[in-house]
């Protein structure tokens, strides 16, 4: 699996509203970056654009929307379908079959024929999460994934990551938590977009574990 994700001199917009200019940053096979800043900084509105769902304002990235599984805040779920028939939906959509695999890891497979409607909000989050794996996409944008989760589903989280990137996959993640992943870490403060004149270039990565 070789990729790579390249935003060049973006700037993303609320509302017609720029709130952040100026990015530009890689990701490649491998890697694993994480998204900081305060709420309302743009993290959503960032990653939403990088996955196609919303045009920029200025600048580009470079890599199709094709090779992106998007993870936002909404589990993505159809209520009355069960846990393997959610996953099963989106194995075909994704010409895969990896729903056990799947069912193993987020520790689904008890809840296999439970429908979706009926699960805790945590069961959610874990189902919604665990359609990455059955997704195939090399690169996968995640915001704020671990929300919901209990200490032991956030470390099957950090372990799929892991695997993901080992196996030549690479994750953007926008997150407030230390995940334990080897990681770059972006961090969006410094690109707030001002509207009273040039903004000073900014360096925003730390080259230090996540």
């Amino acid at each position: 699996m070789s990729l790579r994700l390249d935003v060049h001199d973006l700037t993303v917009a609320r509302g017609g509203v720029p709130i952040l200019e100026g990015l530009s940053f890689g990701l490649q096979a491998g890697e694993v970056l994480v998204l900081r800043g305060p709420n309302g900084s743009g993290k959503t509105t960032l990653l939403r654009t990088i996955a196609g769902l919303q045009p920029p304002m200025a600048g580009s990235v470079s890599l199709p929307p094709e090779a992106i599984a998007y993870g936002a805040h909404a589990d993505g779920l159809k209520a009355t379908l069960t846990v393997e028939e959610n996953l099963t939906f989106w194995g075909k959509m994704h010409a895969t079959d990896a729903v056990e695999d799947a069912l193993t890891h987020f520790n689904l497979s008890a809840l296999r024929s439970r429908a979706a409607q009926n699960l805790s909000a945590g069961q959610k989050r874990r189902l919604g999460l665990a359609r990455l794996l059955v997704a195939g996409r090399p690169i996968w944008l995640l915001d704020e994934p671990t929300v919901s989760l209990d200490i032991a589903s956030v470390a099957l989280f950090a372990e799929a990551v892991r695997a993901h990137v080992g196996a030549g996959g690479a994750a953007l993640i926008a997150t407030h938590i230390d995940l334990g992943l080897e990681a770059r870490v972006f961090d969006v403060g410094p690109f707030k977009a001002r509207h009273d004149g040039p903004r000073a270039a900014h360096s925003a990565f730390d080259e230090a574990l996540a």
